[in-house]
């Protein structure tokens, strides 16, 4: 692959499209065999020959922990690759219908195919499991893919083109890189289907640009997504994974809990234990922890903590960390509590390591902060009562939901993991991400006369007795 950084002209990015345009039906007819081949080259790319310097790559460009890049970007991959190695036989097959007696002669079933040539724009925040995640998919379902990753993260951008150009050619997947420009550039040309992952803002945009080509897309967002604990959780459990899960890569997951709403009996105790809980995870000061992630750069540094002084403007209290360095993209692990509703930390996604604590009186009035907010990516909620857990399930919309737990439904391959509207359309993972990149083709045969020739024009008194009977019974 003639692989080009920054500088990629219109003249080279549409060789590449032309290239894969070419080629998409000698990729889409490719047997189960060879795209297995292709998955499982990845996954020792990404597992054994590239894996510290995965490693090395994610540390340069935001501190990441080794521990937590194996975590979190290349346990994902792996695992997404072994679920679709075990399953695609399954999910190519043809998947037969039953026939309705009307029917009665003829066969029917679903052919998935793939979509054909495709583009994928990966994030930042998880760049690896967030590239080759979506690409698995695209690869199973047998398409061509365009990525663009994110120019945020240059290091593992530029060691993600190497291991694309080592392992495909460039007719059948291609990297590119670069900014604002190269993005636009591919998002005029018309790509059978789109993969997006980023915030919902740039995903209208996406989504607009495709609509010029009628493509379809795979829009993975965010938002504010709520955590409830109500008065029968166990506070201490729901502290350390709270904590875990909004942290964790200093808080730079689409699905982190953006905002707990707590019952007011345990309010107190919820924020001292996940004070207590980061403590133990990063030390009294996680400046100086290697294990604690940076931000990705200083300009996203400076908003979050735009958020928490917009806060504690209006009136909200620092319980816990506060201390920032924006030079050093740092941001201490930090709770805050009698946050208002109109300050930036209640308004806007935080996408950073500053968790908002509200409290309630009632389980409607939790609800209901819910309920008028954008749907979220996630909703979590820990509670011991059966009863309050459905009714907050019932009541509320969301992507996805954890109970007793936050973040690891993403890792369960069995589930369809996306948003819905301002947090994202369509699924991934699994099958579901196979679905996404696949076009469900019906194939009906017909092999015997069918009923349907006798009641054909001309019409007559017996044609309709015959239909009205077809549509009383059948």
């Amino acid at each position: 692959m003639n692989f080009v950084k920054d500088t990629v002209s219109v003249a080279q990015i549409q060789r590449i499209f032309e290239a894969q345009k070419a080629h998409q039906y000698r990729v889409g007819n490719s047997p189960v065999a060879e795209r297995k081949a292709k998955l499982k080259a990845l996954k020792t790319a990404v597992e054994v020959t590239y894996r510290k310097a995965i490693q090395e790559a994610l540390k340069a460009d935001f501190g990441k922990h080794p521990t937590e890049v194996d975590l979190s970007e290349i346990y994902p991959v792996t695992s997404e690759i072994k679920h679709t190695l075990a399953n695609l036989s399954q999910w190519t097959a043809h998947q037969r219908v039953d026939t309705p007696l009307a029917f009665m002669g003829s066969s029917s079933y679903i052919k998935y195919e793939p979509k054909g040539v495709c583009l994928i724009i990966s994030p930042w925040n998880f760049p690896v499991n967030l590239t080759f995640g979506p690409l698995v998919s695209a690869i199973a379902a047998g398409n061509t893919a365009i990525i663009k990753p994110s120019e945020y993260t240059p290091h593992i951008s530029d060691l993600m083109a190497k291991i694309i150009k080592e392992l495909f050619d460039e007719n059948e997947v291609a990297l590119v890189q670069g900014g604002i420009e190269t993005s636009t550039m591919l998002l005029e040309l018309p790509f059978n289907h789109i993969f997006f992952t980023g915030a919902p803002s740039i995903g209208k945009v996406v989504m607009v640009a495709a609509a010029k080509n009628l493509a379809s897309v795979t829009l993975e967002l965010g938002g504010k997504s709520p955590t409830i604990v109500d008065e029968t959780a166990n506070v201490k459990t729901a502290a350390k994974r709270i904590a875990w899960g909004k942290f964790l890569n200093s808080g730079q997951i689409c699905i982190a809990p953006d905002y707990v709403l707590v019952h007011e009996s345990k309010k107190e105790a919820l924020v001292e234990e996940i004070s207590k809980a980061t403590k133990e995870f990063f030390g009294e000061n996680p400046a100086q922890n290697d294990q604690y992630t940076r931000m990705v750069n200083p300009r996203h540094t400076a908003r979050v903590v735009s958020y928490i002084q917009d806060s504690v403007l209006k009136g909200a209290q620092i319980r816990s960390g506060g201390k920032s360095d924006e030079a050093a993209s740092y941001i201490q692990p930090t709770i805050v509590t009698d946050v208002p509703m109109d300050s930036a930390l209640m308004e806007n996604e935080i996408f950073g390591p500053v968790l908002p604590i509200l409290s309630f009186k009632t389980l409607d009035e939790a609800i209901g902060i819910v309920q008028s907010k954008e749907k979220p990516l996630a909703l979590y909620i820990y509670s011991s009562s059966d009863k309050n857990i459905a009714h907050i399930i019932q009541n509320t919309r969301a992507g996805g939901t954890c109970i007793n737990f936050n973040d690891v439904h993403y890792f369960q391959h069995n589930l369809p993991f996306g948003g819905s509207n301002n947090s994202g359309i369509g699924k991934a993972h699994g099958f579901f991400g196979f679905q996404s990149f696949s076009n469900a083709r019906a194939v009906y045969r017909q092999h015997i006369p069918a009923a349907l020739e006798m009641l054909t024009p001309p019409y007559n008194d017996f044609k309709q007795k015959m239909i009205d009977l077809t549509i009383k019974w059948f």
